[in-house]
């Protein structure tokens, strides 16, 4: 790949996009020096938004963006073109609300900043050391070709996750990492590889999320489909807007705090619904990976619920698993389990930009 920058230090912008929301740091590489940093809430035009970012005196020598799916041929880091965009727009109606963002980011970028090289980092990466076999979807044989295969997504944070650990405990480990917020996934690392991961062909898979769904018996879609006639953005639309903690608890926007205030049955029943489906998969990841010795939460629930890390640990003491209370009510990235127990368990914040920067650095150096 050739070198697309010159000389070694380079300041790079990383925005991160949400669904409502726009993060982004500018970052010095290789130094990983923080030069600024900004959050804008309370999106409703991407373009306007990215218009408001301030770079101030800094110039800017690229920018990378944390890309959510382009399909089998872009599970890396790559500098946009044609084909990148391309891919991304093919691959839409698997993640709708994640790639029209990120594709019009581009776009805002591209005449924002003319010249600028954009690097997309696909969050498929990290997962690319998945054995075939937790890949591989029963489905008929020509739908490879298509790309139907399990891909995973929050890739940048899951590695992050994994080198977070290694370095507090001084070593890899057989982790279970869990992401947990407005959209959710959870990871098993075994000695610093991805082997398995709870999203699917799409981010809409795996665990529930906030007004997305989970796993989803896929005959359930086409028979409410037959039932009352709807077409297939109809049913995206509702499951993507309406489905996961919001669908089962009835309450708007399905924000974890939010149904905890509810009080309502419906909103404990998707509570336990999610701490199920956590809990359930730390066991799981344990028998994947022959055993587990570290488990790790972040994002925005994992990181600062207390309760909830107690309710998706509580009936785990089987596997080793056992919290200190006063450490679990703390703050910081830090250990919460109780001394001696045989796993570890960690609250930890991300840093999905860093990841990001680490990888467009790479790419751009032509390395």
């Amino acid at each position: 790949m050739p070198r697309l920058i010159q000389g070694n230090q380079v300041n790079l912008l990383i925005p991160n996009l949400g669904s409502t929301s726009l993060k982004y740091q500018i970052l010095e590489m290789p130094s990983e020096t923080v030069l600024a940093k900004g959050r804008l809430e309370r999106v409703t035009n991407y373009r306007e938004a990215i218009a408001q970012i301030s770079t101030g005196a800094t110039a800017i020598d690229a920018v990378a963006l944390k890309a959510v799916h382009a399909g089998p041929r872009y599970r890396g880091t790559f500098v946009v073109d044609d084909e990148v965009t391309a891919a991304m727009r093919q691959f839409l109606p698997a993640a709708p609300a994640h790639n029209a963002i990120y594709l019009t980011a581009i776009e805002a970028f591209q005449q924002a900043m003319p010249g600028v090289p954009i690097v997309a980092a696909f969050e498929p990466e990290f997962h690319a050391t998945m054995p075939e076999y937790a890949r591989r979807y029963g489905v008929p044989g020509g739908w490879l070709e298509d790309g139907v295969v399990k891909y995973g997504f929050h890739g940048a944070s899951h590695r992050y996750i994994g080198e977070r650990v290694a370095a507090m405990l001084g070593r890899q480990v057989k982790l279970v990492s869990c992401h947990l917020g407005g959209s959710s996934s959870m990871c098993a690392i075994a000695l610093g590889r991805s082997v398995d991961t709870t999203m699917g062909f799409s981010p809409q898979s795996g665990l529930e999320n906030a007004t997305r769904h989970g796993d989803l018996d896929v005959f359930a879609v086409l028979y409410m489909m037959d039932r009352h006639g709807w077409s297939a953005e109809e049913v995206r639309r509702q499951l993507a807007k309406g489905g996961g903690l919001a669908g089962l608890s009835g309450v708007e926007g399905g924000d974890v705090r939010d149904l905890e205030a509810a009080g309502t049955e419906r909103a404990a029943l998707a509570l336990d619904v999610f701490v199920y489906q956590v809990k359930k998969t730390i066991g799981a990841y344990a028998a994947a990976m022959g055993g587990v010795e570290a488990v790790a939460f972040t994002g925005g629930i994992g990181e600062n619920s207390a309760r909830l890390r107690e309710k998706c640990c509580a009936g785990l003491e089987f596997l080793g698993i056992e919290l200190d209370d006063a450490k679990n009510a703390g703050n910081g990235d830090r250990v919460v389990s109780a001394d001696g127990a045989r796993v570890t368990v960690l609250a930890l914040g991300t840093n999905e930009e860093l990841i990001v920067a680490r990888r467009a650095y790479r790419c751009l150096s032509g390395r």
